[in-house]
């Protein structure tokens, strides 16, 4: 028997094996060294938490907070190991992360014996450079997210939950994991200048790339923040514009290294000598900055300012407490003074920086040579960053289709740069090919035969194409199905559903703007009612229909003054009393509102599919029936959520709630229900009622419409149960439980629409009854018959 295993992959899979096995064994010399790391980290963390880290964590989502949702945000534990077991995970993480650079670097030369080391060499003191850059715009990242982005996030997360009605009760898991991811998105976004230089400088992606792919970026960006950031558009925006700027800078930057490798870095006065020499400037610069700054704050320059500056600026405009520092310098005294000194010479630094990333973009990139050799129009090249030796190497093409004005003028631009060698180039150049030129012509040769050979060339290809076009996914889906079958798979025998897919789905096209639209306005509307207070109101009032006597039996306060609570102000202030509804996860209310948005922006654009799409699928034959019943059906959708939710939110779900609480009282339990189950209940018992009948309507109206016949739901009866236990399976929350609440009562009800019809049609017999086509006949199908 062959092996089903290549000898490449195999001796690829040997390879990396004995690589490891190196790795591991030259560590093993070392293994104490690495596990003292190890520990040095595990132990490290695991105290950090546990003495200062959680304080710190919760007075950063404080910081910004009211007074009231401060009081209200608490960060709770549920089991007793939950904290010392997530101080152990992620001390053995923060372990595990320090003990890897250890291994690599005891590990070094077993590693460089089996070959694996850099195809280019590097010395030791640009990999500390790299480590050490890579190390600091990672805290950069992560010192905005503490001092900026966490402090005001978790005001609105917090308001949103409060204003609700909902207790933010934060897990200690769920707060760690969401604020440790951000943190790591922070982190790992900042290191965005390094990457794109290091990308650009390699021509791995060259910077033309990076610069003509900046809307594809800034998309990128904006899905990277809407994964890692709450669903909220104020974070959102918190986070996407600082990434934006930093692309832009980091745009700068990759221009600069690209220019150093493209002109030559072993070049001092235009290479990495220049860097350094201006990097060391800056740097030289700042720390001046810094210690004047300093040593004038240290000389009552507050005071000097207050009495000679600030008057000068108007009354509205003048600063107060010169936003912050004078208070920084008073505290701390000395060490104050030189905070102040630093933090100026940061944001002039940032200014600097600014500035100068506006300069570079605006002037022009040193062009790649194959870019050079292969322009063929005087606007492919920017002359203005050639040197004189570059000249020779633009095609020919360029000078002869060079007007000779052009040339002088180029020439003159090199003569105001003081390069006179590169105008003279410009100048021979174009002289030389043009005088070849005049004397091709005054030969009489031409250069014809190419066009024609191109002409033919694309013709031919052109004729390649024609009849022999097919469809991919059924020819990938033969090609699947051949080794499972004993003859050859041909695309007839996929059954044609593919072709029919798409025969509806392209007559859906001229409609997809009408169902996007109306998809996104029901979820925009319905995200922004709930988001701006209706979720507090609908929570308020359904909590208003629980009796007062369950609810005082939750609070302290007594039946009459619950009673007297009967604004929604009151109502929703009073149910953060009783702490009725808690959110555990920070942003567990706004994933809520976003569900529910998508939800009823699903239901709203169903019927417009059905109704659209109808006509080509009774075209292929696939259906039959009256596409306006979907009209009427979608308005019964709508009728029928709207009396489940009349029923349901007065009587039905308040009475079910008050069952609950009642029970959990009686048998001395605290009740505190998590705001997506106690919602979901609520969902359950309001609009699952309207959709229970809309089951119902919904059975009549298609076999009254032709859609699907009394005799086809009875017969099918048993695929249908199956189908509704198998999505409640995957759909209702988890538990078996919550699937058979789900289940038995849609079940039920289609048996009970089978009963309802069989009444009103007689057994079947009366309003189309026969499988759709007595209702509705079809012409074409008629007159197919009458051929055969």
């Amino acid at each position: 028997m062959s092996s089903a295993v290549d000898e490449d992959t195999a001796r690829a899979i040997n390879s990396g094996r004995e690589t490891l096995g190196a790795l591991f064994s030259s560590a093993q010399t070392h293994l104490q060294k690495v596990f003292i790391v190890f520990v040095i980290g595990f132990i490290g963390s695991f105290y950090a938490l546990r003495v200062f880290i959680w304080d710190f964590l919760e007075a950063t989502a404080k910081a910004e907070m009211g007074q009231e949702v401060a009081d209200a945000t608490s960060i709770i534990t549920r089991t007793p190991f939950e904290v010392i077991l997530l101080q152990a995970k992620i001390g053995m993480l923060v372990g595990v992360l320090m003990a890897i650079p250890a291994l690599l670097y005891f590990s070094r030369d077993a590693l460089r014996r089996r070959g694996v080391q850099s195809a280019v060499p590097v010395s030791r003191w640009y990999v500390a450079g790299l480590v050490i850059t890579s190390f600091t715009l990672f805290w950069i990242g992560v010192t905005y997210a503490y001092a900026i982005f966490f402090p005001y996030a978790f005001d609105f997360l917090g308001a949103v939950a409060h204003d609700a009605g909902v207790t933010p009760s934060w897990g200690i898991t769920e707060f760690t994991e969401f604020i440790a991811l951000l943190t790591l998105s922070f982190g790992l976004a900042a290191q965005l200048p390094l990457l794109m230089s290091v990308l650009s400088y390699t021509e791995i992606v060259s910077y033309e790339q990076f610069r003509d792919k900046w809307r594809h970026a800034i998309v990128a960006i904006t899905v990277f923040g809407a994964v890692f950031s709450p669903p909220d558009p104020f974070t959102l925006v918190m986070w996407a514009l600082p990434l934006v700027g930093l692309y832009v800078f980091s745009l700068g930057l990759a221009k600069v290294v690209t220019n150093i490798r493209r002109r030559g870095a072993a070049e001092l006065d235009t290479g990495a000598g220049l860097v350094k020499r201006r990097l060391l400037q800056f740097v030289t610069a700042l720390a001046i900055v810094a210690v004047t700054t300093g040593v004038f704050v240290n000389r009552d320059g507050f005071d000097q300012l207050e009495e000679s500056v600030y008057p000068l600026f108007p009354a509205p405009y003048r600063p107060e407490g010169a936003f912050g520092l004078e208070s920084i310098a008073v505290e701390y005294g000395l060490l104050g003074d030189a905070a102040v000194g630093a933090i100026v010479a940061a944001v002039v630094g940032f200014l600097v920086i600014v500035g100068y990333t506006v300069k570079v973009l605006q002037s022009p990139v040193y062009p790649r040579e194959g870019d050079i050799r292969s322009a063929d129009d005087p606007d492919d090249v920017d002359f203005e960053t050639l040197a004189a030796d570059d000249v020779e190497e633009v095609p020919a093409q360029v000078f002869l289709a060079m007007e000779e004005e052009e040339a002088l003028e180029y020439s003159r631009q090199a003569m105001y740069d003081d390069d006179r060698a590169k105008a003279e180039a410009i100048l021979n150049r174009f002289d030389r090919l043009q005088e070849q030129r005049d004397a091709a012509e005054s030969e009489g040769s031409g250069a014809g035969g190419t066009a024609g050979t191109a002409s033919g060339g694309a013709a031919a290809a052109e004729g390649s194409g024609g009849d022999d076009e097919e469809s991919v996914f059924s020819s990938t889906a033969a090609g699947m199905l051949d080794p499972f079958t004993e003859e050859e798979t041909t695309e007839e025998d996929i059954g044609g559903y593919a072709y029919d897919l798409a025969f509806i789905v392209d007559s859906l096209t001229s409609k997809t703007i009408y169902i996007v639209g109306v998809f996104m306005a029901v979820l925009a509307g319905s995200f922004l009612a709930m988001y701006q207070g209706a979720f507090g109101v609908i929570l308020a009032k359904f909590v208003d229909r629980v009796p007062d006597e369950v609810l005082a039996e939750v609070t302290d306060m007594d039946a009459a003054e619950i009673a007297a609570a009967d604004s929604p102000a009151q109502l929703t202030e009073l149910i953060n009393e009783m702490g009725l509804v808690v959110a555990l996860h920070p942003v567990e209310v706004l994933i809520f509102m976003v569900k529910v948005s998508t939800i009823l922006a699903f239901i709203a654009v169903v019927p417009l599919i059905f109704y659209w799409g109808w006509p080509a699928a009774r075209e292929r034959g696939l259906v039959r029936g009256d596409q306006r019943v979907f009209l009427v059906w979608g308005g019964t959708l709508f009728a029928g959520f709207g009396l489940g939710l009349f029923l349901g939110f007065y009587w039905i779900a308040p009475a079910v709630i008050s069952y609950l609480i009642t029970d959990a009282l009686e048998n001395g339990m605290v009740v505190s229900y998590r705001v997506n189950s106690f919602s979901w209940l609520v969902i359950y018992t309001t609009l699952g009622v309207g959709f229970l009948f809309n089951i119902l309507v919904t059975m009549a109206l298609f076999h009254v419409g032709g859609i699907i016949s009394y005799r086809t739901m009875l017969d099918r009866w048993r695929p249908v149960v199956v189908g509704v236990f198998t999505v409640a399976a995957f759909a209702s929350p988890k538990g078996i439980l919550t699937m058979l609440l789900v289940a038995i009562p849609i079940a039920l009800t289609y048996l009970l629409g089978l009963a309802v019809l069989y009444v009103l049609t007689a057994g079947g017999r009366l309003f189309g009854g026969g499988g759709g086509s007595e209702a509705t006949p079809d012409p074409d199908a008629d007159a197919n018959t009458a051929i055969e």
